[in-house]
């Protein structure tokens, strides 16, 4: 029995220690080091250098590869600096106990201007056995002044009006002249001026007459064509800013651009010779009087009212820069100011117009029966510019079924059926246009009957998957009916970042964005980390119109952002059309 009392007491010993020696250090609770105690980090700017210090509490160490440097604000910039030498442990580079990093300042300011803001990211595990997420810190620092041309450079390409107004409201009045013009050149590089070309044209070639237009003529009618332009610009501006009024909102009515539409049709059947449009035989010899003294023939005042119809009908193109000066308007009253900035801006933007009728006085040719066949072509883009206008009230099938008719006229009259053998050299050419019209006519029209709604896929219906018409139009009326309690709601919902699209059915450059930027990958990839929110305001009601005011935005299409926290960021808001990359890019900024 001793012998047994022994070997029970060995092995009661033995358990005891394992029990409250080994195991008992293995079942107590491991606890770590809070991100912030594992690793701190400072930077401070000494002379020419931008010394980051990081210090790692004990039993901590960092990945040389994952240790990034990078500039976030104004624009993302990625830093390379050189890094002191790391020690490797179990064939990863690591740091231990800590290092600094100093990151010349010339480095910064040469690729940004202004203040900045410098980010840290290491990523780094404990001894312990825990890893660590990707641990950022931030700080900002103030950089070198902008110049003028920096300022200008950044600023014409902002799509965020309000920081537009801010710099109205900060900035000399010499700058805000120079930027504005600018903006206007820019304008006149996309597609905004295009309709206003062949307008132009026309009248300069209907005035003509039978005679070649001297280049002062031809360069005086687009003067005044520009002229009547801006003056629009900058009274709608001015006058939207003062009384709050949603100038582009009521310039989308459809009345309006039915009367618009009436008047290029009657525009176009003038200029295939049908009729003539004038004045009263007494008011054109009273204007011909009059004009006369000053050099120039009649014609002028028709030619101020198409300049002023050409800018209502474009002018949502212009939104960036026009809504930045009505927001400066509304904020301080300065209609002097954001008007005259606004006038600049369209003589910016008519600067290619002033170039046609230069052109078009001195390289025209002399008179002859080409002019019949330039007038015909520019009826035809006429009654395009009509279609255009009708697209915004007209159903998607109905604008298809027009533009269809209008290719299929035009294939027609440019002889597609014509004996081919009796069209010598050049004509055969024409006539292949002509069927290459005929059959992407024929291709709309069958698209419409399907019930397609673009002209850039008419067989969509054909060949999109089953179930996808039904999504789209869900979707569509979904949009309807917001207000602000509604927003606000959905925005509180979400535990991501929140993306709220502002469109309405007659803008084209909200269609832009639903069918380019919207479905590239880069940006449906983007799009992923946010709840994307689309907000139709068509039907202008008291609602939608309180929900436009609150976040001070003009007519569409307009781009808002929400944090996770629910947290409204104006600075990001993003206005008019935005192509993929940059609003990809955009994005990607936005945490």
């Amino acid at each position: 029995m001793s012998n047994m009392f022994k070997k029970l007491l060995i092995l009661g010993l033995i358990f005891n220690t394992l029990v409250f020696g080994g195991f008992n250090s293995v079942l107590k609770k491991q606890t770590f080091l809070q991100p912030e105690e594992a690793f701190h980090i400072e930077a401070v700017q000494k002379d020419d250098n931008i010394v980051t210090k990081i210090t790692l509490a004990d039993k901590i160490h960092i990945y040389q590869d994952a240790l990034k440097f990078r500039i976030v604000k104004p624009k993302n910039v990625t830093l390379s600096p050189k890094l002191p030498p790391a020690h490797e442990v179990d064939g990863e580079k690591v740091y231990e106990k800590g290092l600094s990093v100093s990151i010349p300042v010339k480095e910064i300011t040469s690729r940004v201007k202004g203040d900045y803001t410098l980010e840290v990211e290491l990523l780094g595990c404990s001894d312990k056995g825990i890893c660590y997420q990707p641990f950022r810190k931030q700080f900002s620092f103030k950089g070198a002044e902008s110049g003028v041309f920096d300022k200008i450079s950044s600023l014409t390409h902002e799509g965020n009006t309000a920081k537009i107004a801010d710099v109205l409201g900060k900035e000399n009045a010499f700058f805000i002249i120079v930027l504005f013009f600018i903006f206007g050149l820019l304008l006149a590089l996309t597609p905004c001026v295009f309709p206003m070309i062949p307008i132009l044209s026309s009248i300069i070639v209907s005035q003509s007459g039978s005679e070649k237009p001297s280049v002062a003529k031809a360069f005086f009618t687009s003067l005044v064509y520009v002229v009547a332009m801006a003056l629009t610009y900058t009274v709608v501006g001015v006058v939207a800013g003062l009384v709050g009024a949603d100038i582009q909102t009521a310039m989308q009515n459809p009345w309006v651009l039915s009367a618009f539409a009436a008047m290029f049709v009657a525009l176009a059947f003038s200029l295939f010779g049908y009729y003539e449009i004038g004045l009263p035989a007494s008011w054109q010899s009273k204007l011909s009087r009059v004009s006369d003294e000053a050099g120039q023939k009649g014609g002028f005042v028709g030619t101020a009212v198409m300049g002023v119809l050409s800018a209502l009908i474009v002018g949502p193109c212009v939104a960036p820069p026009l809504g930045g000066a009505v927001l400066f308007i509304s904020h301080t009253g300065d209609a002097l100011l954001g008007g005259l900035a606004l006038f600049v801006m369209s003589i910016g933007m008519g600067m290619p117009l002033l170039l046609v009728g230069i052109g078009a006085g001195k390289f025209m040719p002399k008179p002859g029966g080409w002019m019949s066949v330039v007038s015909q072509v520019f009826g035809v883009m006429m009654l395009g510019l009509a279609i255009f206008m009708l697209s915004r009230v007209l159903p998607e099938w109905v604008t298809l079924i027009l533009w269809a008719l209008l290719f299929l006229g035009s294939a027609l009259y440019m002889g597609v059926f014509d004996d081919s053998d009796k069209k010598p050299g050049a004509k055969k050419l024409i006539q292949l246009f002509a069927v290459a019209l005929m059959l992407y006519g024929a291709s709309l029209f069958i698209g419409a009957l399907s019930g397609a709604d673009s002209m850039f896929r008419p067989f969509e219906r054909f060949t999109a998957p089953k179930g996808t018409v039904t999504a789209v139009a869900t979707d569509k009326t979904g949009r309807r009916g917001y207000s602000i309690d509604r927003l606000l709601k959905e925005v509180a919902a979400s535990d991501k970042p929140v993306v709220v699209d502002f469109g309405k059915e007659s803008c084209t450059a909200c269609k832009e964005l639903e069918e380019i930027t919207f479905p590239d990958p880069r940006v449906k990839e983007a799009l992923k980390r946010f709840t994307f929110i689309r907000v139709d305001v068509t039907d202008n009601t008291d609602a939608e119109k309180a929900l436009l005011k609150k976040y001070e935005l003009f007519g569409t299409p307009n781009i808002i952002f929400f944090d996770k926290n629910g947290k409204y960021m104006p600075e990001k808001s993003l206005t008019g059309f935005v192509k993929p990359e940059d609003f990809a890019s955009h994005l990607e900024r936005i945490k």
